[in-house]
């Protein structure tokens, strides 16, 4: 995988600020993802004592959603816990599971903040920009923005609004839970955003890629403890 708008990791905060500054300018916010075969989710998980960082990263067939191949990556932790700039932090293991790969696939579906971020560059805009790939970004969690209260009807969004400006959806995937934070990372709409977000959640809160990322490296994190 050749990375578009490589740029180094081990920067100082200031540093990596400026360089989500300079490449929010490339998201592409229009929908240009093309046919969709392979969509994946990609969790990422720290080992404090060994300071190591480790990405998982499940791939499923679209839109059965059948496992297709899955790929963990484990490196040394090289930037700080620093909100807002958790991409520095993650990305690098990402790619380095996602170039395990023997084929990329066509959307990534992030458990991060995409275009919902106070410089509007979180994890799922940095992911696709650097890569080249769909991306969106499926939290769990607010971290800025207001709503009104979604629809109590599945697939049912309102507007997450900042600052005066759309910059993401309160999606309700399942009746009687709480909604999800989705956001356009690159090369999608957020209505496609939405879309594509319920077509990957079955009965579950939360879409099928995050639950089987987030359990192989589960599944990984009790073998290396075990």
């Amino acid at each position: 995988m050749q990375l578009k708008h490589a740029h180094p990791w081990d920067v100082s905060t200031a540093q990596a600020r400026a360089i989500q500054e300079r490449l929010r300018h490339h998201i592409v916010t229009r929908d240009c993802v093309g046919p969709v075969h392979l969509v994946a989710g990609v969790d990422v998980g720290f080992d404090k004592r060994r300071k190591l960082t480790r990405a998982a990263v499940s791939v499923l067939s679209f839109p059965a959603l059948a496992p297709v191949d899955e790929r963990v990556a484990c490196i040394p932790t090289g930037f700080p816990y620093v909100p807002g700039l958790l991409s520095f932090r993650e990305i690098p293991a990402i790619v380095e599971a996602l170039q395990q790969l023997p084929r990329l696939p066509d959307l990534i579906l992030c458990d991060a903040q995409g275009y919902a971020h106070p410089r509007r560059f979180g994890l799922a805009c940095h992911l696709g920009v650097i890569t080249g790939l769909a991306t969106i970004g499926v939290a769990k969690s607010r971290l800025l923005g207001e709503h009104a209260e979604p629809p109590q009807r599945r697939g049912a969004w309102v507007e997450l609004i900042d600052a005066g400006e759309v910059v993401g959806a309160v999606l309700r995937s399942r009746v009687n839970v709480k909604p999800l934070y989705v956001s356009i990372g690159h090369r999608l709409t957020l209505a496609t955003a939405c879309d594509y977000t319920m077509r990957c959640t079955t009965r579950y809160r939360l879409p099928e890629t995050t639950r089987r990322a987030d359990r192989l490296a589960s599944r990984r994190q009790r073998k290396a403890g075990s």
